[in-house]
């Protein structure tokens, strides 16, 4: 048996009250408490805060090759959609795969353990299994999620035709991809999703087959909903419904559905989500970057709405930080409902726990046993943390990286560095490939 001992942590965040250490053994959690003894490897936690590992439930990975595109930075959606679809219809698998293998590294190094993903486009030769491959190079758990894009402009959507796809195909590349990746069982390292991108850029036909086959082949659902003010003007005038109601026609509400986004929830449609167990994915750096306002994530969480926190994508955030994302969502809220309205262990909680039930998923997301051993340890003893009185006050004050990351008690981050894949030479390739995309 592979035993990994944490030990003599500051503090765990961890049900178990006044524990400093972690027993892991075979890649799950055998043990919380204090004193405890292995003859396999141990791992100093002395001065430092231990946290599960932040659960992200919403990026675009192949976005990490356009950050800061000048045409880009200062549009709202869909004006930044329109910079960003022609550049993106250049990509290569090549260059998807890349774009996965940093924006994951990117995310391990800010805490992440598990991360989902939302590939709606699929230029020259793209295939999902370009973004699997990279997951498993990296070593953080995976959702993948086949996303599609069907309506095109000369239909009356927002993509350009050369990005769209035929639906027939889609529906047939979705079963593929499931049978040949998706994992049910517990402790899964890949589990596959169907994501059709968005009321503008698909048919309700569509979104209504892809929740009638994912239902058959027992996935979850992931869309765009209630992004902004343009999106719900565009579901008024294509679909004359808010978008809650026209999630809930085509069957895209219950708990194997999450939405990203949903900054433009009503009462009614806070209350529909609570009523009916689906999921949001709250992407608070990238709806101020792209000025689409704050979610009501205070009002979603009285409600009983279930929450996990989302970077989304490196072209409108433009990091992927997980970290930052709790501490926006925590200032956001405060900003608009006062100082007491979301408190640190509160945004934590939405950025471990509550992206794990998101994802369906009640395997990770704590510090107990039994449960899989994706841990982040924080080192308290930087600049960033000095004067601190509670120590535990990650999101006030710091660190901003994590110093060492486990995902199923393999150690993917050590001292700060990334062990599974080479990041410099990888930067390096992104310089390369960045020159041939704006040549």
């Amino acid at each position: 048996m592979a035993e990994v001992l944490i030990r003599g942590a500051e503090r765990l965040l961890a049900d178990a009250a006044g524990a400093t250490d972690i027993l892991v053994r075979d890649g799950v959690i055998a043990a919380v408490g204090t004193g405890l003894r292995t003859e396999g490897e141990v791992i100093d936690a002395t001065g430092c805060l231990v946290t599960p590992g932040l659960v992200n439930t919403h990026h675009h990975l192949y976005q990490t090759l356009t950050r800061a595109v000048p045409a880009g930075q200062d549009a709202l959606l869909f004006g930044w959609l329109r910079t960003l679809y022609p550049i993106w219809a250049r990509f290569t698998p090549e260059h998807v795969h890349l774009a996965t293998q940093i924006g994951l590294a990117e995310l391990a190094l800010s805490g992440c353990t598990t991360s989902s993903d939302h590939l709606y486009l699929f230029p020259n030769g793209t295939r999902l299994e370009d973004t699997i491959r990279a997951a498993a190079e990296v070593g953080l758990r995976f959702h993948p999620t086949r996303g599609a894009m069907s309506i095109g402009e000369s239909a009356g959507g927002l993509p350009p035709d050369a990005l769209v796809e035929g639906e027939a195909a889609i529906l047939e590349d979705c079963i593929r991809v499931i049978d040949a990746f998706h994992d049910p069982s517990p402790g899964a390292m890949c589990r596959v999703g169907v994501a059709p991108c968005s009321p503008f850029s698909v048919s309700r036909e569509l979104m209504r087959d892809a929740a009638l086959l994912a239902r058959d082949k027992g996935v979850r659902l992931h869309t765009h909903l209630a992004e902004n003010d343009e999106d719900v003007r565009y579901s008024e005038a294509t679909f004359g419904c808010r978008p809650g109601q026209y999630a809930e026609d085509l069957g895209w509400t219950g708990d194997d559905v999450w939405h990203a986004h949903c900054v433009k929830l009503d009462r009614a449609e806070i209350d529909l989500f609570a009523r009916t167990g689906t999921g949001v994915a709250h992407c608070p750096c990238s709806n101020c970057r792209l000025g689409s306002g704050v979610a009501p994530l205070r009002g979603m969480l009285d409600a009983g709405v279930p929450v996990g926190l989302g970077v989304d994508g490196s072209a409108s955030n433009d990091r992927a930080d997980l970290l930052d994302e709790a501490r926006q969502a925590m200032l956001l809220q405060r900003v608009t409902r006062g100082a007491d309205a979301l408190s640190v262990l509160e945004a934590l909680d939405v950025a471990t726990a509550g992206g794990a039930r998101v994802l369906g998923r009640d395997d990770i997301g704590r510090l107990a046993p039994g449960l899989r051993a994706d841990v982040a340890i924080w080192d308290l003893r930087g600049v960033e943390s000095a004067g601190s009185w509670d120590r535990a006050a990650l999101l006030l004050a710091g660190p901003r990286r994590v110093r060492d990351l486990l995902v199923e008690g393999r150690r993917v981050v050590r001292d700060g560095r990334v062990t599974t894949v080479d990041l410099p030479v990888l930067i390096e390739r992104a310089e390369r490939a960045l020159a041939e995309l704006m040549g």
